[in-house]
């Protein structure tokens, strides 16, 4: 094969070249694969170099840091919103008479009221539990509270509510309150612990004597229906079996309204053996304007911290800053977001029509009455008092 050979018994390259990797040819195997390499890197200009090491990089530590945000983004494109509620419309002045009112809604009345229990799982938010069984204490029967020891994320927990048990004496004959010993599980899915406290919590409702018939309001603590909203479901006839209630959306306190569309709060006409407690949809229809949801609500730092770490989206604190009192406090105060998020909506207009902090809202109009009443106590509710106790 002597076309193959050199002189000096070498691989010939029979392939002419007069670019820079010419001189590869005649190199021994071993040194081959280096050598194309440099030869590359050498045909590469300027520009490219810093598109591969600079601006790649760079996208990759974008990607890493808003990530989210850009599926949040682009939630539109892989997620269809959800099927929208039956509005109905809400009718009340307090110099209506209660038939009026409900024949309004194209409802009856009835010749007495239902019999009202209010349950809730309890975490650490007593100043709105406070304001929460104050707005609704004329009407309900049996206030039910579950408190465990532990967060939906496995975290050991005090009993928040046995310790400040006797702030809420004027609640104490109509109480029925049960603890539940947490699992700690650390590492599992949040909502897994929280299914298994709102199982607990049927049973509790059982204890407390709930019947067939009877209204069960299935909300969390922050999510807190009006009082007259009530008055009215147990006045009136023919009402829904499950009616969902559509609350005012509040972040931070009552001085930022993010919107109208909390809806998981809900109202059943109580079923043995069919009525579950869950914080999902479970019917199409929906009763407007129906109270407040007022999320984060608290009065000290450490309260936001430990529900940043607590709550069953504990996944959103990505980096350790997120929770520095410093950081939370200025947060507050420009009404944006803890976890640095998008808002979680399902079209592109709306998101970006709430992009970015919350206006501030200076009407206190149309809040809970015991909140007013005791606004010296409560003034970090208010519009213009951002600013939170540091402990």
């Amino acid at each position: 094969m002597w076309w193959m050979m050199n002189e000096g018994g070498g691989h010939y390259c029979s392939k002419k070249s007069d670019d820079i990797c010419g001189d590869v040819c005649g190199q021994e195997s071993s040194r081959l694969s280096m050598s194309r390499i440099r030869c590359i890197l050498r045909g590469i200009d300027f520009k490219t170099y810093i598109f591969v090491f600079v601006m790649i990089p760079t996208c990759i530590f974008g990607i890493y840091l808003h990530g989210q945000k850009i599926s949040y983004f682009l939630r539109p494109l892989w997620e269809s919103p959800p099927k929208p509620f039956h509005d109905i419309p809400h009718y009340y002045h307090e110099n209506v008479s209660m038939e009026t009112l409900c024949k309004l809604h194209g409802w009856g009345i009835r010749e007495f009221p239902r019999r009202v229990y209010d349950a809730v799982l309890f975490s650490n938010e007593v100043d709105i539990l406070t304001l929460r069984w104050q707005e609704l204490y004329p009407y309900i029967t049996q206030f039910v509270l579950l408190e465990s020891n532990s967060t939906f994320t496995g975290i050991p927990k005090p009993m928040v509510f046995a310790s400040n048990r006797d702030q809420f004496k004027f609640v104490e004959p109509r109480l029925t309150y049960g603890t539940i010993g947490g699992r700690f599980k650390k590492g599992e899915n949040p909502f897994v612990e929280e299914a298994l406290q709102r199982v607990a919590l049927d049973q509790l409702l059982k204890i407390a004597g709930i019947t067939d018939d009877d209204l069960l309001i299935m909300s969390d603590v922050d999510e807190i229906p009006s009082r007259h909203t009530i008055n009215l479901l147990r006045w009136c006839d023919d009402i829904p079996q499950v009616l969902h209630l559509r609350l005012k959306n509040y972040l931070y306190s009552f001085e930022f309204l993010v919107d109208n569309n909390s809806w998981r709060a809900s109202v059943h006409r109580y079923q043995t053996g069919k009525t579950r407690y869950a914080h999902y949809r479970q019917s199409d229809e929906i009763l407007a304007d129906a109270g407040w949801h007022c999320s984060f609500c608290f009065r000290h730092i450490s309260e936001f911290i430990f529900k940043m770490k607590a709550y069953s989206h504990n996944d959103r604190v990505r980096f350790s800053h997120y929770l520095n009192p410093k950081r939370i406090q200025r947060l507050i105060c420009k009404g944006a977001d803890l976890f640095d998020m998008l808002p979680e909506e399902y079209t592109f207009k709306e998101i970006i029509g709430k992009m970015g902090p919350i206006p501030h809202s200076y009407s206190a109009v149309h809040l809970p009455s015991f909140l007013l009443e005791n606004a010296d106590k409560y003034k970090f509710l208010l519009p213009g008092n951002c600013m939170r106790e540091s402990g």
